[in-house]
């Protein structure tokens, strides 16, 4: 990477390099464990005119989106927080029989099911062919396509203006974030609204949360660096909204910038407070790469323990960010021997790089390990209530980030 793909500039300095790894959701089918797999560089850099973080870009979305392994509805929670946020939205904009909301990247409808319960026209526009197909079969109207500035004045010409374009999770996995904000922009009204989510950098940082650096990741905002990237297509942050998606998210509030006017308080209190964390110059970024190697050790050093203890470990989840945390820690099927996932399509494979077979869930109570380790820890209180029955043989949870946790269930 020489130029920073938001400013241009040249000034990049390394944050954390995890080494190289497979692109996370490349699943393995049994029949390719014997096949090359190919790996990629993994180095996190801040450019230090407009911060933005950023890995170069080794993958094209195309390869990674056209079929796609994540169904966002096998997360009770996540689709409990996207019909809260349909709810709160509708409140706050008016939303009625008369709207038109689109959202980007719309996965298998988790979002605009609830938009469509509420009479209110919407449609997704989903690169996945096969989740594009689930939303589909569940009644949520989806075109498969990526965004472009010409993907969505076509959609505004055959719709008409979008009162509400949402787009959660995917601002930081388009490479071409000027276009990508450029589309967003063609497919709002002039006076509509345009709600981003997207992971904090701050908390990233501040958390160790390292194993949501993944190739399909390409950028990682503040609000500092999301407000020139907004500004880039056209739109102006009005609004943000600290969550605790995904370990700490943020939702940023934006409309064309003709139609903005002043941002709310809320803008300027997480500005300072990014400020204050030293993310606005090089000393906030300084610490993160050794934080990140105590990670690797105390998780390799339980895992290594308990093998020499013969106390069994098994994994729960075969998220993306999992993937980033097992082939940087180097963990194999010696020390993990499965994990399980509720999502039937990664039943029967194997994880990117470290090989490990995903199971169903079902499988833990059947041979009742001694530990669990969770990897998709950003859902902690949802999976400590879902595997209380863990308790029932003595079996404990343990969490690897912010830091290594044991912990004891009940039910």
């Amino acid at each position: 990477m020489t130029r920073c793909r938001l400013c241009g500039s040249t000034a990049l300095e390394s944050v954390v390099d995890l080494g190289a790894t497979p692109p996370c959701e490349s699943f393995l089918a049994a029949e390719r464990l014997d096949a090359p797999e190919p790996t990629y560089p993994l180095h996190l850099r801040v450019c230090t005119d407009c911060w933005l973080a950023q890995i170069p870009p080794l993958i094209t979305p195309e390869e990674t989106f056209s079929e796609y392994a994540y169904f966002s509805s096998y997360s009770s929670s996540w689709v409990e927080h996207a019909r809260v946020f349909v709810e709160d939205a509708a409140a706050r904009l008016g939303l009625g029989e008369d709207s038109f909301v689109v959202e980007v990247a719309s996965n298998d409808g988790y979002l605009l099911r609830h938009v469509v319960d509420r009479g209110v026209r919407c449609l997704g526009v989903e690169p996945s062919v096969n989740v594009g197909a689930a939303a589909r079969e569940a009644g949520v109207p989806t075109l498969t396509a990526f965004l472009s500035p010409e993907t969505g004045a076509a959609v505004r010409a055959e719709h008409g203006p979008a009162d509400l374009v949402v787009a959660n999770n995917v601002y930081a996995h388009i490479p071409d974030v000027i276009g990508f904000t450029k589309g967003l922009r063609a497919l709002v009204a002039d006076d509509g609204w345009v709600s981003v989510e997207v992971q904090h950098l701050l908390t990233l940082i501040e958390e160790n949360q390292y194993d949501t650096i993944y190739h399909e990741h390409f950028q990682y905002y503040t609000v500092a660096s999301a407000i020139r990237a907004l500004a880039s297509g056209g739109l102006t942050l009005v609004d943000v909204e600290l969550l605790p998606t995904h370990g700490g998210s943020l939702r940023l509030w934006a409309r064309p910038e003709e139609a903005a006017g002043e941002p709310g308080r809320r803008v300027a209190d997480v500005l300072a407070r990014e400020k204050a964390a030293g993310l606005q110059e090089l000393s906030g970024y300084t610490e993160f790469s050794a934080r990140v190697a105590k990670v690797r050790r105390d998780l390799l050093r339980f895992l290594v323990d308990a093998a020499e203890e013969g106390r069994t470990v098994v994994g729960y989840g075969a998220p993306g960010k999992g993937n980033t945390l097992l082939n940087h820690c180097g963990i194999r099927p010696d020390l993990l021997p499965y994990t399980v996932d509720r999502n039937p399509y990664k039943h029967g494979r194997y994880t990117p790089g470290t090989r490990i077979p995903v199971l169903p869930p079902e499988r833990i109570a059947a041979d009742r390990p001694d530990y669990v380790l969770v990897l998709p820890w950003n859902l902690r209180a949802e999976l400590v209530e879902q595997l209380a029955y863990v308790h029932e043989w003595g079996g404990r949870l343990v969490f690897p980030i912010p830091e290594l946790s044991i912990v004891e269930v009940e039910r």
